[in-house]
């Protein structure tokens, strides 16, 4: 928008999107070069069908002539990484509940926006209306901040999100795993900084001024800030540049979804339950049309079998930093 926002849609001609693309590359930023091409290329397409424009400038713009292919990730943390990660995260000097959060995502595989977009089911109230009304107030903050609204019922041990990235709900089940990082960020929950009746936040991670939910792009700063070489640390962030370094290679939030899945498949369980756990739509269309059950049941045994497999990693950690 700064380079092009002020300029009439029909008078964007290709090389005016191609130098912001040519910027991106340059500064050898080829992933970001490639979502940038596609983003635009959408909108130019809106455009298109609406006759706000004769043609999309883009059209004949290929990702491998900008970004080039594009490459999936397959970093998965091993099961000694798993356990590195206690002491790694131990002396990360991170938020509290940053913490908390690399330990929930691999207990229940969320995507980063849905970990941030996770509120108190007690946040709530319980008469219907004032109920409705309240969830409509935090589910438009939630789409502000660009999060995927979840509510976290303790009693039920559910994390319930009325709608995702696939434009359907999810439940995913917390096991005692998952529990006890639920249960350690309720007893650090906050009161809200300008109310006078010690009303708590409704986010289980919230910003600094605890009314809305924090930054989706925090936690994954914070874990790239802790893989950097220290004369690559970037200006006022953390000392502890090496802090969270795996054996494996550099990692992201993304991949400790990844590790959950993989982790659930080493437990024995079919992708076809672990898809319905990460909420993935079936690529097949027939199965996705024909077969509307969602296997709930298998899906609460594979977060328990998952939760219980980090438990017994972590545990070994935990006593192998015992010192006599």
């Amino acid at each position: 928008f700064p380079a092009v926002g002020t300029m009439a849609l029909s008078d964007v001609r290709k090389a005016d999107l191609l130098a912001l693309l040519d910027a991106q590359k340059s500064a050898g930023k080829m992933r970001t070069a490639n979502v940038l091409l596609a983003d635009i290329k959408q909108m130019m397409d809106f455009a298109l069908e609406r006759e706000i424009i004769d043609r999309n400038p883009l059209a004949t713009v290929k990702k491998n002539k900008v970004g080039g292919p594009s490459v999936e990730r397959d970093r998965v943390l091993a099961d000694d990484e798993i356990k590195l990660l206690v002491s790694a995260i131990a002396g990360a000097r991170m938020n509290k509940r940053s913490a908390r959060a690399i330990w929930l995502t691999l207990a229940t595989g969320v995507r980063v926006g849905e970990l941030m977009g996770a509120i108190w089911a007690d946040a709530l109230p319980t008469e219907p209306k004032p109920r409705k009304a309240k969830l409509d107030a935090l589910q438009a903050m939630a789409n502000a901040e660009g999060v995927k609204l979840g509510i976290v019922d303790l009693a039920k041990c559910t994390w319930y999100l009325p709608t995702t990235k696939n434009e359907r709900d999810h439940t995913v089940h917390l096991s005692d795993f998952a529990i006890e990082q639920v249960q350690f960020l309720k007893q650090h929950r906050e009161v809200l900084t300008d109310s006078t009746t010690s009303e708590l936040s409704p986010w289980l991670f919230p910003a600094t001024d605890n009314r809305k939910p924090v930054c989706v792009k925090s936690f994954g700063k914070q874990l790239a800030d802790r893989q950097r070489e220290p004369e690559q640390r970037m200006s006022n962030r953390t000392k502890a540049t090496t802090a969270l370094m795996l054996p494996g290679g550099r990692w992201t939030a993304h991949d400790l979804r990844r590790t959950a899945a993989t982790v659930m498949a080493r437990c024995g369980f079919g992708s076809d339950v672990i898809n319905e756990c990460l909420n993935h739509i079936q690529t097949d269309r027939m199965a996705r049309v024909y077969i509307q059950d969602r296997r709930e049941a298998d899906q609460v045994q594979a977060f328990d079998s998952l939760g219980k497999r980090l438990a017994e990693l972590t545990a070994v950690a935990m006593r192998s930093n015992v010192i006599q």
